[in-house]
């Protein structure tokens, strides 16, 4: 049987160059989808699959990430002098539960593997841990972590996200070469950072979501800065590969959003504010008229 996956590590050290100048002062994970920040999306996701530690790994100028995790006195005292209850609920959702969370930081922009690296002497040597992107928004029924979750109860070893993609678009993704497919699990026999299109083993990428071996750590530990100057992730998973437990790839169930592009957010907006019902008609009235202004003006 293995082990409970209990530990998450949120890397949010980058700086969001991609959304200056917002993230000048406000860091890209506090940034709103329709009423909630995209690093709540993330911390429902990983609660929804049975987390109880919460490792961010952090950088300079993100104190807004820490504080917006706090309990906020003031406001609270008024929204429940001002018989605000609903309100006064929501807020407190957003509390995380005293010694739950962890801010660790990361002193180099050395990539993402080396900010995972940065969470080791938080997670123990026996135990496999979650890693979460909250660059990438995944919408289904069942969470995308907690589906994981419940493959990796099976299949113990690594396991990633993955989703097909276009083969225009595979040079922005790690590339799984895949040893047998069953249609939602895969057994992974290679994977390829951002491979040229026509190099591509697959068209089956990589997506923010990871459950990993401690063993994971050990090898990021090993490794130098390779393209980039960064530590990739892809690499040190990939070192597991052939070993006793092996590598998966998961085809999750669900909508993926990569909030790190411009287009990306826009679109995760568009469709999370109409799935909320209080602003779906308002909201799809709007995008008729701009339709129909845009047939008229062709």
């Amino acid at each position: 049987m293995q082990k409970r996956v209990t530990k998450a590590v949120f890397p949010v050290a980058g700086l969001g160059t991609r959304f200056l100048p917002a993230t000048k002062s406000v860091p890209k994970e506090i940034m709103t989808l329709v009423d909630r920040p995209l690093i709540q999306y993330a911390i429902d996701e990983a609660r929804a699959a049975g987390i109880e530690e919460f490792i961010f790994v952090t950088s300079r100028g993100k104190s807004a990430l820490e504080d917006y995790f706090d309990k906020a006195p003031q406001l609270e005292a008024e929204l429940r002098a001002k018989g605000k209850d609903e309100l006064l609920e929501l807020l407190q959702s957003t509390d995380m539960e005293s010694g739950g969370i962890a801010y660790i930081r990361q002193d180099k922009p050395l990539g993402l593997g080396h900010a995972v690296w940065c969470a080791r002497r938080l997670i123990a040597s026996d135990e496999p841990f979650a890693v979460i992107l909250p660059d990438d928004v995944i919408e289904g029924e069942t969470p995308c972590l907690a589906q994981m979750v419940e493959a990796h109860a099976e299949t113990g070893g690594s396991m990633v996200a993955a989703m097909e993609v276009p083969r225009e678009r595979i040079k922005s993704y790690g590339v799984l070469d895949c040893e047998s497919d069953d249609g939602a699990l895969v057994k992974v026999r290679g994977m390829v950072e951002k491979p040229a299109p026509e190099a591509a083993p697959s068209n089956l990428a990589v997506i923010g979501r990871y459950i990993l071996t401690p063993q994971v750590l050990e090898t990021l530990g090993t490794m130098k800065a390779g393209a980039g100057g960064e530590v990739q992730l892809t690499d040190a998973i990939a070192a597991e590969i052939g070993g006793a437990e092996g590598v998966y790839g998961y085809r999750f169930r669900g909508q993926r959003f990569d909030c790190g592009s411009k287009s990306g957010f826009l679109q995760a907006t568009v469709a999370f504010a109409l799935s909320r019902p209080e602003l779906r008609d308002d909201l799809m009235d709007y995008l008729r008229a701009q339709l129909a202004l845009d047939s008229a003006a062709q």
